[in-house]
Protein backbone atom coordinates (compact mmCIF):
# COMPACT_ATOMS: atom_id res chain seq x y z
CA UNK A 1 0.00 0.00 0.00
CA UNK A 2 1.26 3.37 -0.50
CA UNK A 3 0.66 6.45 1.19
CA UNK A 4 -1.56 7.91 -1.71
CA UNK A 5 -3.88 4.85 -1.08
CA UNK A 6 -3.90 5.09 2.46
CA UNK A 7 -5.38 8.81 1.91
CA UNK A 8 -7.55 7.64 -0.68
CA UNK A 9 -9.31 5.00 2.12
CA UNK A 10 -9.33 7.90 4.71
CA UNK A 11 -11.03 10.24 2.36
CA UNK A 12 -13.50 7.59 1.54
CA UNK A 13 -14.50 6.86 4.58
CA UNK A 14 -13.68 3.06 3.74
CA UNK A 15 -13.09 1.02 6.77
CA UNK A 16 -9.63 0.47 7.91
CA UNK A 17 -9.81 -3.03 10.50
CA UNK A 18 -6.58 -3.40 12.60
CA UNK A 19 -5.63 -6.49 13.77
CA UNK A 20 -4.49 -6.78 17.73
CA UNK A 21 -6.11 -2.91 17.80
CA UNK A 22 -5.35 -3.25 21.42
CA UNK A 23 -1.36 -3.34 21.76
CA UNK A 24 0.30 0.21 22.60
CA UNK A 25 1.51 0.65 19.26
CA UNK A 26 -1.63 -0.09 17.47
CA UNK A 27 -4.02 1.26 19.36
CA UNK A 28 -2.07 4.53 18.82
CA UNK A 29 -2.12 4.21 15.35
CA UNK A 30 -5.95 3.75 15.46
CA UNK A 31 -6.25 7.23 17.26
CA UNK A 32 -4.01 8.82 14.57
CA UNK A 33 -5.98 7.37 12.04
CA UNK A 34 -9.15 8.28 13.15
CA UNK A 35 -7.70 12.06 13.84
CA UNK A 36 -6.36 12.08 10.07
CA UNK A 37 -10.91 10.86 9.58
CA UNK A 38 -10.01 7.26 8.73
CA UNK A 39 -13.22 4.61 9.24
CA UNK A 40 -11.69 2.36 12.18
CA UNK A 41 -12.29 -0.77 13.29
CA UNK A 42 -10.34 -3.49 15.24
CA UNK A 43 -10.06 -6.72 16.98
CA UNK A 44 -8.21 -8.20 19.39
CA UNK A 45 -8.17 -11.21 22.06
CA UNK A 46 -9.84 -9.77 24.77
CA UNK A 47 -11.77 -6.41 26.37
CA UNK A 48 -9.41 -4.11 28.05
CA UNK A 49 -9.69 -0.07 28.96
CA UNK A 50 -8.02 0.38 26.02
CA UNK A 51 -10.31 -1.08 23.93
CA UNK A 52 -12.99 0.04 25.86
CA UNK A 53 -11.44 3.84 25.22
CA UNK A 54 -11.32 3.32 21.20
CA UNK A 55 -14.84 1.96 21.86
CA UNK A 56 -15.81 5.59 23.32
CA UNK A 57 -13.75 7.31 20.47
CA UNK A 58 -16.03 5.20 17.63
CA UNK A 59 -13.88 3.12 16.84
CA UNK A 60 -15.93 -0.60 16.42
CA UNK A 61 -14.33 -3.22 18.46
CA UNK A 62 -14.83 -7.27 17.95
CA UNK A 63 -13.21 -8.99 20.82
CA UNK A 64 -12.38 -12.40 19.38
CA UNK A 65 -10.24 -12.66 15.67
CA UNK A 66 -12.81 -14.54 13.89
CA UNK A 67 -13.16 -14.57 9.81
CA UNK A 68 -16.12 -12.31 9.41
CA UNK A 69 -14.57 -9.71 11.44
CA UNK A 70 -12.82 -8.43 8.15
CA UNK A 71 -16.19 -8.70 5.95
CA UNK A 72 -16.65 -5.24 4.61
CA UNK A 73 -13.26 -3.80 5.44
CA UNK A 74 -10.94 -2.12 2.96
CA UNK A 75 -7.62 -2.49 4.16
CA UNK A 76 -6.37 -4.84 7.33
CA UNK A 77 -3.52 -3.52 9.68
CA UNK A 78 -1.59 -5.84 11.54
CA UNK A 79 0.35 -6.03 14.60
CA UNK A 80 3.54 -8.35 14.68
CA UNK A 81 1.68 -10.70 16.90
CA UNK A 82 -0.79 -11.85 14.12
CA UNK A 83 0.51 -14.27 12.05
CA UNK A 84 -0.86 -15.62 8.65
CA UNK A 85 -3.00 -18.11 10.04
CA UNK A 86 -4.50 -16.12 11.74
CA UNK A 87 -8.50 -15.91 10.79
CA UNK A 88 -8.68 -12.55 9.96
CA UNK A 89 -5.61 -12.64 7.70
CA UNK A 90 -6.77 -15.89 5.77
CA UNK A 91 -10.32 -14.11 5.80
CA UNK A 92 -8.56 -11.10 4.16
CA UNK A 93 -6.25 -13.24 1.70
CA UNK A 94 -8.92 -14.69 0.64
CA UNK A 95 -11.11 -11.26 -0.32
CA UNK A 96 -8.27 -9.79 -1.94
CA UNK A 97 -8.20 -7.39 0.85
CA UNK A 98 -4.74 -5.28 1.22
CA UNK A 99 -2.72 -6.62 4.33
CA UNK A 100 -0.43 -4.19 5.82
CA UNK A 101 2.10 -4.73 8.58
CA UNK A 102 1.64 -2.14 11.92
CA UNK A 103 5.45 -0.94 10.87
CA UNK A 104 4.45 -0.14 7.41
CA UNK A 105 1.18 1.74 8.12
CA UNK A 106 3.48 4.19 10.35
CA UNK A 107 6.25 3.93 7.91
CA UNK A 108 3.51 5.74 5.49
CA UNK A 109 1.75 8.08 7.71
CA UNK A 110 5.54 9.38 8.92
CA UNK A 111 6.10 10.23 5.37
CA UNK A 112 3.62 13.14 5.41
CA UNK A 113 6.03 14.92 8.34
CA UNK A 114 8.85 17.06 7.56
CA UNK A 115 11.62 15.32 9.98
CA UNK A 116 10.80 12.36 12.24
CA UNK A 117 13.20 11.17 14.75
CA UNK A 118 13.27 7.10 15.72
CA UNK A 119 14.23 5.67 18.70
CA UNK A 120 15.61 2.30 18.25
CA UNK A 121 18.01 0.14 20.25
CA UNK A 122 17.13 -3.37 22.33
CA UNK A 123 17.10 -1.13 25.79
CA UNK A 124 15.68 2.01 26.40
CA UNK A 125 13.73 2.98 23.59
CA UNK A 126 10.46 4.17 25.71
CA UNK A 127 12.31 5.95 28.59
CA UNK A 128 14.59 7.72 25.56
CA UNK A 129 11.76 8.69 23.02
CA UNK A 130 9.86 10.02 26.46
CA UNK A 131 12.46 12.14 27.28
CA UNK A 132 13.00 13.51 23.50
CA UNK A 133 9.42 14.21 23.74
CA UNK A 134 9.66 16.10 27.06
CA UNK A 135 12.75 18.51 26.67
CA UNK A 136 10.41 18.84 22.70
CA UNK A 137 7.13 20.16 24.18
CA UNK A 138 8.96 22.03 27.16
CA UNK A 139 11.04 24.04 23.84
CA UNK A 140 8.03 25.22 22.09
CA UNK A 141 7.43 22.20 19.85
CA UNK A 142 5.11 20.62 18.35
CA UNK A 143 5.95 17.32 18.10
CA UNK A 144 3.87 14.03 17.19
CA UNK A 145 4.86 11.29 19.85
CA UNK A 146 4.08 7.66 19.57
CA UNK A 147 5.67 6.23 22.57
CA UNK A 148 5.54 2.52 23.93
CA UNK A 149 4.27 3.85 27.31
CA UNK A 150 2.21 5.91 29.32
CA UNK A 151 3.50 9.29 29.16
CA UNK A 152 2.31 12.09 31.40
CA UNK A 153 3.80 15.02 29.73
CA UNK A 154 1.87 13.85 26.33
CA UNK A 155 -1.36 13.74 28.84
CA UNK A 156 -1.18 10.01 30.18
CA UNK A 157 -0.98 7.93 26.89
CA UNK A 158 0.91 6.53 24.45
CA UNK A 159 0.47 9.07 21.55
CA UNK A 160 0.68 13.04 21.20
CA UNK A 161 -1.29 14.61 17.84
CA UNK A 162 0.88 17.85 17.23
CA UNK A 163 1.63 19.94 13.87
CA UNK A 164 3.24 17.68 10.45
CA UNK A 165 6.33 19.72 11.43
CA UNK A 166 8.15 16.73 13.96
CA UNK A 167 7.13 13.23 14.55
CA UNK A 168 9.40 11.42 17.41
CA UNK A 169 8.77 7.81 17.63
CA UNK A 170 10.08 4.66 19.52
CA UNK A 171 11.03 2.32 16.74
CA UNK A 172 10.74 -1.70 17.29
CA UNK A 173 13.54 -4.16 16.10
CA UNK A 174 11.04 -7.33 16.11
CA UNK A 175 10.19 -8.79 12.56
CA UNK A 176 12.31 -5.90 11.43
CA UNK A 177 8.93 -3.60 11.78
CA UNK A 178 11.31 -0.31 11.69
CA UNK A 179 12.83 -0.88 8.12
CA UNK A 180 9.42 0.55 6.81
CA UNK A 181 9.81 3.77 9.01
CA UNK A 182 11.00 7.29 7.94
CA UNK A 183 13.58 8.90 10.22
CA UNK A 184 15.08 12.03 9.40
CA UNK A 185 17.09 11.11 12.57
CA UNK A 186 17.87 7.23 13.48
CA UNK A 187 18.55 6.63 16.87
CA UNK A 188 20.40 3.49 18.02
CA UNK A 189 20.73 3.06 21.73
CA UNK A 190 22.20 0.02 22.13
CA UNK A 191 22.04 -3.74 20.64
CA UNK A 192 21.78 -6.94 22.34
CA UNK A 193 20.78 -10.90 22.31
CA UNK A 194 16.94 -10.43 22.14
CA UNK A 195 14.35 -11.77 19.84
CA UNK A 196 15.97 -15.02 18.76
CA UNK A 197 12.48 -16.32 17.66
CA UNK A 198 12.96 -13.92 15.00
CA UNK A 199 16.83 -13.13 14.65
CA UNK A 200 19.49 -15.65 13.81
CA UNK A 201 22.25 -14.34 16.07
CA UNK A 202 24.32 -11.09 16.94
CA UNK A 203 25.17 -10.85 13.69
CA UNK A 204 21.40 -10.92 11.96
CA UNK A 205 20.43 -8.34 14.61
CA UNK A 206 23.61 -6.03 14.46
CA UNK A 207 22.35 -6.03 9.97
CA UNK A 208 18.95 -5.37 10.83
CA UNK A 209 20.07 -2.16 12.87
CA UNK A 210 22.81 -1.00 10.25
CA UNK A 211 19.67 -1.52 7.27
CA UNK A 212 17.72 0.73 9.72
CA UNK A 213 20.28 3.46 10.09
CA UNK A 214 20.85 3.42 6.19
CA UNK A 215 16.98 4.68 5.97
CA UNK A 216 17.95 8.16 6.97
CA UNK A 217 18.03 10.36 4.03
CA UNK A 218 20.94 12.69 3.27
CA UNK A 219 19.97 15.71 4.78
CA UNK A 220 19.59 13.35 8.13
CA UNK A 221 21.90 12.03 10.76
CA UNK A 222 22.75 8.67 12.65
CA UNK A 223 22.48 9.28 16.60
CA UNK A 224 24.60 6.10 17.87
CA UNK A 225 26.30 4.73 21.26
CA UNK A 226 29.81 5.44 20.82
CA UNK A 227 30.17 2.75 23.68
CA UNK A 228 28.38 -0.02 22.27
CA UNK A 229 30.88 -1.93 20.61
CA UNK A 230 27.87 -3.71 18.14
CA UNK A 231 25.57 -0.49 17.41
CA UNK A 232 29.74 1.09 15.99
CA UNK A 233 29.93 -2.02 13.84
CA UNK A 234 26.22 -1.47 12.94
CA UNK A 235 26.79 2.04 11.42
CA UNK A 236 30.45 1.96 10.54
CA UNK A 237 30.93 3.08 7.21
CA UNK A 238 27.31 4.30 6.40
CA UNK A 239 27.58 7.53 4.27
CA UNK A 240 25.93 9.58 6.50
CA UNK A 241 26.43 11.90 9.30
CA UNK A 242 26.76 10.42 12.65
CA UNK A 243 26.25 11.74 15.85
CA UNK A 244 27.41 9.32 18.57
CA UNK A 245 26.97 9.72 22.43
CA UNK A 246 28.71 7.73 25.67
CA UNK A 247 31.05 8.34 28.34
CA UNK A 248 34.44 7.86 25.61
CA UNK A 249 36.35 10.76 25.26
CA UNK A 250 35.61 10.46 21.30
CA UNK A 251 32.22 10.30 21.93
CA UNK A 252 30.38 13.75 20.24
CA UNK A 253 28.35 14.13 23.24
CA UNK A 254 29.80 13.43 26.33
CA UNK A 255 29.14 13.07 29.76
CA UNK A 256 31.69 14.89 32.26
CA UNK A 257 31.48 15.80 35.96
CA UNK A 258 29.23 13.02 36.58
CA UNK A 259 27.69 13.00 40.04
CA UNK A 260 25.54 10.34 41.60
CA UNK A 261 23.11 11.07 44.52
CA UNK A 262 20.61 7.98 45.85
CA UNK A 263 20.76 6.47 41.88
CA UNK A 264 19.85 9.77 40.70
CA UNK A 265 22.71 11.04 37.77
CA UNK A 266 23.75 14.76 37.13
CA UNK A 267 26.58 15.47 34.85
CA UNK A 268 27.72 18.48 32.48
CA UNK A 269 27.19 17.69 28.76
CA UNK A 270 30.24 18.26 26.25
CA UNK A 271 29.54 18.66 22.69
CA UNK A 272 32.13 17.94 19.96
CA UNK A 273 34.60 18.97 22.64
CA UNK A 274 32.86 22.16 24.09
CA UNK A 275 30.99 22.76 26.85
CA UNK A 276 27.28 22.03 26.15
CA UNK A 277 24.75 22.15 29.35
CA UNK A 278 23.79 20.17 32.34
CA UNK A 279 21.50 17.33 32.50
CA UNK A 280 20.25 16.60 36.41
CA UNK A 281 17.89 13.36 36.30
CA UNK A 282 14.83 12.70 38.39
CA UNK A 283 15.27 9.15 37.59
CA UNK A 284 17.84 6.69 38.85
CA UNK A 285 19.95 4.89 37.07
CA UNK A 286 23.36 4.65 34.92
CA UNK A 287 20.77 2.93 32.08
CA UNK A 288 19.03 6.71 32.11
CA UNK A 289 22.03 8.57 32.01
CA UNK A 290 23.22 6.76 28.29
CA UNK A 291 19.22 7.50 27.64
CA UNK A 292 19.68 11.23 28.81
CA UNK A 293 23.18 11.58 25.92
CA UNK A 294 20.65 10.05 23.22
CA UNK A 295 18.08 12.67 24.01
CA UNK A 296 21.03 15.41 24.48
CA UNK A 297 22.18 13.93 20.65
CA UNK A 298 18.81 14.57 19.87
CA UNK A 299 18.93 17.89 20.99
CA UNK A 300 21.87 18.77 18.88
CA UNK A 301 20.59 17.44 15.95
CA UNK A 302 17.12 19.86 16.41
CA UNK A 303 18.83 22.79 17.11
CA UNK A 304 17.36 23.33 20.85
CA UNK A 305 19.76 25.26 22.77
CA UNK A 306 21.51 23.74 26.03
CA UNK A 307 19.29 25.81 27.98
CA UNK A 308 15.96 24.04 26.79
CA UNK A 309 17.06 21.18 26.76
CA UNK A 310 18.44 21.13 30.54
CA UNK A 311 15.15 22.46 31.62
CA UNK A 312 13.23 19.86 29.40
CA UNK A 313 14.79 17.22 30.99
CA UNK A 314 14.29 18.07 34.28
CA UNK A 315 10.57 17.74 33.61
CA UNK A 316 10.90 13.94 32.95
CA UNK A 317 9.83 11.93 35.53
CA UNK A 318 9.44 8.45 33.98
CA UNK A 319 6.85 7.03 31.72
CA UNK A 320 4.52 4.30 32.97
CA UNK A 321 5.81 0.19 33.43
CA UNK A 322 9.64 2.08 34.13
CA UNK A 323 10.57 2.08 37.80
CA UNK A 324 6.93 3.14 38.21
CA UNK A 325 5.52 3.86 41.89
CA UNK A 326 3.02 2.07 43.12
CA UNK A 327 3.02 3.15 47.05
CA UNK A 328 4.70 1.25 50.32
CA UNK A 329 3.38 -1.86 52.01
CA UNK A 330 4.04 -2.10 55.41
CA UNK A 331 7.02 0.45 54.93
CA UNK A 332 8.91 -1.25 51.71
CA UNK A 333 8.25 1.10 48.71
CA UNK A 334 6.71 -1.11 45.96
CA UNK A 335 7.37 -0.59 41.72
CA UNK A 336 6.62 -2.21 38.95
CA UNK A 337 9.39 -2.30 36.01
CA UNK A 338 8.67 -3.87 32.31
CA UNK A 339 12.36 -5.23 32.29
CA UNK A 340 12.29 -8.12 30.26
CA UNK A 341 15.79 -8.85 29.22
CA UNK A 342 18.68 -9.70 31.15
CA UNK A 343 20.41 -6.20 30.63
CA UNK A 344 17.46 -4.66 31.56
CA UNK A 345 17.02 -6.67 34.85
CA UNK A 346 20.48 -6.01 36.16
CA UNK A 347 19.99 -2.16 35.25
CA UNK A 348 16.88 -1.76 36.72
CA UNK A 349 18.45 -3.97 40.54
CA UNK A 350 21.67 -2.10 40.31
CA UNK A 351 19.20 1.37 39.76
CA UNK A 352 17.31 0.02 43.00
CA UNK A 353 21.20 -0.81 44.56
CA UNK A 354 22.37 2.88 44.09
CA UNK A 355 18.68 3.93 46.40
CA UNK A 356 20.48 2.03 49.74
CA UNK A 357 17.78 -0.03 50.64
CA UNK A 358 17.98 -2.80 53.23
CA UNK A 359 16.68 -5.56 50.59
CA UNK A 360 15.60 -5.83 47.00
CA UNK A 361 13.33 -7.96 46.27
CA UNK A 362 12.26 -9.12 42.52
CA UNK A 363 9.10 -10.64 41.28
CA UNK A 364 9.74 -11.58 37.61
CA UNK A 365 7.93 -13.20 34.93
CA UNK A 366 9.66 -14.31 32.42
CA UNK A 367 7.99 -13.28 29.02
CA UNK A 368 7.71 -15.95 26.12
CA UNK A 369 9.32 -19.34 26.48
CA UNK A 370 12.17 -18.75 23.27
CA UNK A 371 13.39 -15.93 25.34
CA UNK A 372 13.68 -18.05 28.34
CA UNK A 373 15.26 -20.67 27.08
CA UNK A 374 17.93 -19.05 25.14
CA UNK A 375 18.72 -16.81 27.85
CA UNK A 376 18.49 -18.39 30.48
CA UNK A 377 21.76 -18.15 32.08
CA UNK A 378 21.84 -14.71 31.70
CA UNK A 379 18.49 -14.20 33.04
CA UNK A 380 19.85 -16.17 36.19
CA UNK A 381 22.82 -13.91 36.73
CA UNK A 382 20.78 -10.93 36.14
CA UNK A 383 17.98 -11.78 38.61
CA UNK A 384 20.70 -12.92 41.49
CA UNK A 385 21.16 -9.30 41.94
CA UNK A 386 18.05 -9.24 43.91
CA UNK A 387 18.13 -10.68 47.47
CA UNK A 388 14.76 -12.43 47.09
CA UNK A 389 13.66 -14.13 43.45
CA UNK A 390 10.06 -15.17 43.15
CA UNK A 391 9.13 -16.54 39.78
CA UNK A 392 5.88 -16.70 38.26
CA UNK A 393 4.09 -18.76 35.44
CA UNK A 394 6.03 -17.58 31.80
CA UNK A 395 3.66 -15.05 29.99
CA UNK A 396 3.59 -16.85 26.55
CA UNK A 397 2.47 -13.15 24.52
CA UNK A 398 2.14 -14.62 20.56
CA UNK A 399 4.01 -18.32 21.54
CA UNK A 400 3.18 -22.00 22.49
CA UNK A 401 5.11 -24.14 24.73
CA UNK A 402 6.31 -26.85 22.58
CA UNK A 403 9.33 -27.08 24.55
CA UNK A 404 7.38 -28.06 27.73
CA UNK A 405 9.31 -25.69 30.30
CA UNK A 406 8.20 -23.57 33.51
CA UNK A 407 9.07 -21.16 35.39
CA UNK A 408 11.33 -23.80 37.27
CA UNK A 409 13.18 -24.48 34.20
CA UNK A 410 14.85 -20.29 35.43
CA UNK A 411 14.38 -20.51 39.31
CA UNK A 412 16.33 -23.81 39.29
CA UNK A 413 19.63 -21.73 38.44
CA UNK A 414 18.69 -19.29 41.01
CA UNK A 415 19.88 -19.98 44.43
CA UNK A 416 17.00 -19.34 46.80
CA UNK A 417 14.62 -17.89 44.29
CA UNK A 418 10.92 -19.22 44.74
CA UNK A 419 8.28 -20.03 42.33
CA UNK A 420 4.95 -19.09 42.57
CA UNK A 421 1.40 -20.87 40.86
CA UNK A 422 -0.40 -17.88 41.04
CA UNK A 423 -0.52 -13.73 41.21
CA UNK A 424 -2.35 -14.56 44.40
CA UNK A 425 0.57 -16.67 45.86
CA UNK A 426 2.52 -13.70 44.96
CA UNK A 427 0.93 -10.97 47.07
CA UNK A 428 0.65 -13.21 49.80
CA UNK A 429 4.49 -14.12 49.87
CA UNK A 430 4.88 -10.38 49.55
CA UNK A 431 2.48 -9.93 52.50
CA UNK A 432 4.78 -12.02 54.59
CA UNK A 433 8.01 -10.67 53.32
CA UNK A 434 7.90 -6.64 53.04
CA UNK A 435 10.00 -4.93 55.47
CA UNK A 436 10.29 -1.14 56.44
CA UNK A 437 13.44 -0.28 53.92
CA UNK A 438 12.92 -2.75 51.47
CA UNK A 439 12.68 -2.32 47.26
CA UNK A 440 10.06 -4.86 46.07
CA UNK A 441 9.23 -4.83 42.17
CA UNK A 442 7.39 -6.97 40.08
CA UNK A 443 9.07 -7.05 36.46
CA UNK A 444 8.33 -8.14 33.09
CA UNK A 445 7.03 -7.23 30.12
CA UNK A 446 3.68 -9.33 30.40
CA UNK A 447 1.13 -8.62 33.16
CA UNK A 448 2.62 -8.86 36.68
CA UNK A 449 2.07 -5.60 37.45
CA UNK A 450 -1.35 -6.88 38.51
CA UNK A 451 0.49 -8.29 41.48
CA UNK A 452 -0.34 -4.85 43.07
CA UNK A 453 -4.18 -5.53 42.89
CA UNK A 454 -5.01 -5.65 46.56
CA UNK A 455 -2.04 -3.41 48.13
CA UNK A 456 -3.36 -0.35 49.06
CA UNK A 457 -0.45 2.61 49.02
CA UNK A 458 0.11 3.22 52.37
CA UNK A 459 0.72 7.08 52.86
CA UNK A 460 3.91 8.19 52.79
CA UNK A 461 6.00 8.99 56.23
CA UNK A 462 6.37 12.40 57.35
CA UNK A 463 9.55 14.34 56.36
CA UNK A 464 10.71 13.71 60.18
CA UNK A 465 9.90 10.07 60.50
CA UNK A 466 12.76 7.54 60.12
CA UNK A 467 11.15 5.43 57.59
CA UNK A 468 10.44 8.21 55.40
CA UNK A 469 10.80 7.28 51.66
CA UNK A 470 14.16 6.72 50.31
Amino acid sequence: MTLAELQSLISAKQPIHLSGIGGVSMRALAELLLHMGARVQGSDRERSPFTDHLEALGVRIYIGQREENVLGAAAVIRTAAVLDQNPEIVAARRLGLPVVERGQAWGLIMGLYDHAICIAGTHGKTSTTSMVATFALDAGLDPTVMVGGELSSIGGGTLRIGGRDLFIAEACEYKNSYHSFCPTAAVILNIDRDHLDFFRDTEDIIASFRHFASLVPPHGAIIANRDDANTMQAVNGLPRRLITFGLRPDADVRACEISCRDGMYSFDISCFGKPWGRADLSVPGEHNLYNALAAAACAVFLGTSPEAFAHGLAQYRGVGRRFEPHGRYNGALLFDDYAHHPSEIEATLTAARAMNPKRVICVFQPHTYSRTISLRNEFAQALSHADLCVITDIYASREINTAGINSHYLSDLIPGSVCVGSFDEARRLIARSARPGDIIFSMGAGDVFKIWDGFPPEPAPCEDCPNRPL
